[in-house]
């Protein structure tokens, strides 16, 4: 598995590639870092997010987990930028209910790329976050994808 950590506005990311694919990003950083193709594009593709200027991830990942995680992730992945979806919705969308959605949403492996920070609880409940500061840095990435304050506490959907 190679590795690369880079500074960021939510902290410093440690990108973790194995065979030719994303399969994490993670809070902090690692002690030695290589790089490789992917994890320099991934490096450019979150500095151009974070700029402002990218609004969608166009790189191979492999996060592991269960199948109904997958699921949970897939459908996440449909989130366009600067929307929100409920949990609700993603349960509705794959035929689960709401909690164990929240429980997937929470063991997200490739946070930002895959976007857990853009579902929200009913009302749009700001109901937690796995990485950086928790709510805060979900906050944070949401403003920086335009979503307004007011929208931060409902969304019409």
């Amino acid at each position: 598995m190679a590795s690369l950590s880079i500074n960021t506005p939510v902290g410093h990311l440690s990108l973790i590639e194995d065979q030719d694919a994303l399969v994490a990003v993670e809070w902090g950083a690692v002690a030695n870092s290589d790089d490789s193709t992917l994890l320099l594009e991934t490096k450019t593709q979150l500095n151009a997010y974070f700029d402002g200027r990218l609004t969608e991830f166009d790189l191979p990942l492999s996060p592991s987990g269960t199948a109904f995680q997958q699921q949970v992730w897939a459908e996440m992945r449909k989130i366009p930028y600067g929307k929100l979806r409920t949990y609700g919705d993603l349960a509705v969308a794959i035929g689960s209910s709401p909690r164990p959605v929240g429980g997937a949403c929470g063991r997200n492996p490739i946070p930002i790329i895959l976007p857990c920070h853009r579902v929200v609880g009913n009302d749009g409940e700001m109901a937690g976050y796995s990485g950086g500061r928790g709510v805060l840095t979900k906050q944070q990435l949401l403003r920086l994808e335009g979503v307004k304050r007011a929208q931060l506490s409902f969304q019409e959907l």
